[in-house]
């Protein structure tokens, strides 16, 4: 085990002096767009179950709703869950306030402009079609300042601290900084304005789809993986008041995850016109991804030896080791994933929908909403307890029972597909029309529906108790910041 001291188990002089106001806007504003958005996911779900929900209406067509879901529970719920963390991990970290209050404020407000901006285009119908990278042109600006705001904000912070050690957190907050701002200029940016709400792509063909998924998996890999294991590694510490497990395999875990994830795009476009050597190259560092994700997932797992019965007491612990847990099942799935022979048989079937959302639900959420119940409490000057342990226990279960549901109906349902699919009769004609395939989908996708709707209600219940923590009280509080 490491002997490194963890900033998790440290005492902070400087509490009172840190900027925990932007913390708790990106809090509720975290809150807020999980619910919005995984409503819309629900309400999609249920279109593909029962299609007559669109009503005959384009704004609310699955085709237009569905990237309204995905940029609202990654880029809103996601990212807000981020800058909170990251605002309030920095600090602590470095036991100094945020290096520019303005630029705090700048990056709150300009989050919040995009996301309300493409929650109004998507709709529309403006959109550049690209998986991630969906905003049009202007939307687009405004995302990419405000990313570069809070990034020389991070770095200002940095620059000033008085801790001579940059803990892990940090490390992975940088490379989400800059690794998503690099993807973003070649890909998010990478558009030819030709009206204010219409732009064309300066790739074409072959080169547009590999810089696409140069960019769309390394959102996964920098944006939803680097981000988040961030937040593993400050927050998982804290809760169980235990050091990390270890220091050395946590760098290593770092370098090695930074350097393979780059490299594993294209086994996005596996069976298309791009060269094989690329494909190849793809699969190939997908496989090796495998050694630090694990390396990372024991690595966090393991911070609890010498507490486990934590995982019996404590409701938070439970969030952070299930999503560390997902964290590893979607690992290993992806490589495998990525393998030719599996490719075929998984590629375009709604086994890749189950394993998006392994790693949206189980991982991503999870990690977050542990994460955000560590941080109201504290942030909001409550002491270092929620309204209500029992709501937040209420709340893993439904998130574990909805999450589980939801992707086992996804996993039966792309099987199901792929094996139809590549279904011959004796004289090589296809065993089943593309249309039967669809009907017997529809019980997964029933299925599908109800995980959501339970997962969903778990995040209401999130809300109430959240509610009841920062309602006003009448006897004094605690000082924000003080139980940091």
């Amino acid at each position: 085990m490491s002997q490194v001291a963890s900033p998790a188990l440290r005492g902070d002089s400087d509490a009172q002096n840190y900027d925990d106001a932007t913390v708790r806007n990106f809090v509720l504003a975290s809150i807020f767009w999980g619910i919005i958005g995984m409503a819309v996911g629900a309400y999609i779900a249920a279109e593909l179950a029962f299609p007559q929900l669109n009503f005959g209406l384009p704004w609310i067509s699955f085709g237009r709703l569905r990237p309204v879901h995905t940029n609202a529970v990654v880029f809103a719920f996601g990212g807000n869950v981020l800058f909170a963390s990251i605002y309030y991990m920095v600090q602590r970290t470095c036991r100094v306030r945020m290096f520019s209050d303005l630029l705090s404020k700048l990056n709150f407000w300009g989050w919040q402009l995009a996301i309300v901006l493409d929650a109004v285009f998507l709709p529309l119908g403006f959109t550049r079609g690209k998986e991630y990278a969906e905003p049009e042109w202007i939307i687009s600006l405004v995302i990419g300042v405000t990313w570069i705001l809070s990034m020389v904000n991070f770095f200002g912070t940095l620059a000033k601290r008085k801790e001579k050690h940059i803990f892990v957190a940090n490390w992975f907050s940088m490379a989400l900084y800059i690794a998503v701002l690099m993807l973003y200029l070649f890909n998010g940016m990478s558009s030819i304005p030709v009206s204010l709400t219409k732009s064309y792509s300066l790739y074409a063909g072959v080169q547009d789809a590999l810089i696409q998924w140069w960019y769309g998996h390394n959102a996964v890999g920098f944006f939803l993986t680097a981000g988040f294991l961030a937040l593993m590694y400050y927050f998982m510490p804290k809760q169980a008041q235990r050091p990390i497990f270890s220091y050395r395999l946590s760098i290593v875990h770092f370098w090695a995850l930074i350097f393979v994830y780059i490299w594993a795009g294209p086994h996005h476009l596996l069976y298309t016109s791009l060269p094989e050597w690329a494909q190849t190259l793809g699969m190939t560092f997908s496989l090796v991804l495998l050694a630090p994700s694990w390396g990372g997932m024991l690595n966090g797992m393991l911070t609890l030896k010498g507490a486990w019965d934590k995982l019996r007491t404590d409701p938070i612990i439970k969030f952070m080791f299930t999503a560390v847990t997902f964290y590893g099942m979607s690992t290993f799935e992806g490589p495998m994933l990525s393998i030719r022979s599996v490719n075929a048989l998984g590629h375009y079937t709604d086994w890749i929908i189950g394993h998006v959302h392994s790693g949206a639900l189980g991982w991503v959420a999870m990690i977050s909403i542990g994460s955000l119940y560590y941080m109201i409490p504290r942030v909001f000057g409550r002491g270092t307890e929620m309204y209500s342990v029992k709501l937040i226990n209420t709340h893993f279960w439904l998130s574990t029972i909805g999450v589980v549901v939801y992707i086992a109906a996804m996993w039966m349902s792309g099987v199901s597909q792929g094996l139809m699919w590549r279904a011959t009769n004796p004289d090589g004609s296809l065993t089943y029309t593309f249309a039967e395939t669809v009907a017997a989908m529809h019980p997964f996708y029933v299925f599908r529906l109800l995980g959501g709707l339970i997962y969903l209600s778990g995040m209401f219940v999130m809300a109430y108790n959240t509610y009841m923590t920062i309602r006003p009280q009448t006897q004094p509080a605690m000082q924000p910041g003080l139980a940091s």
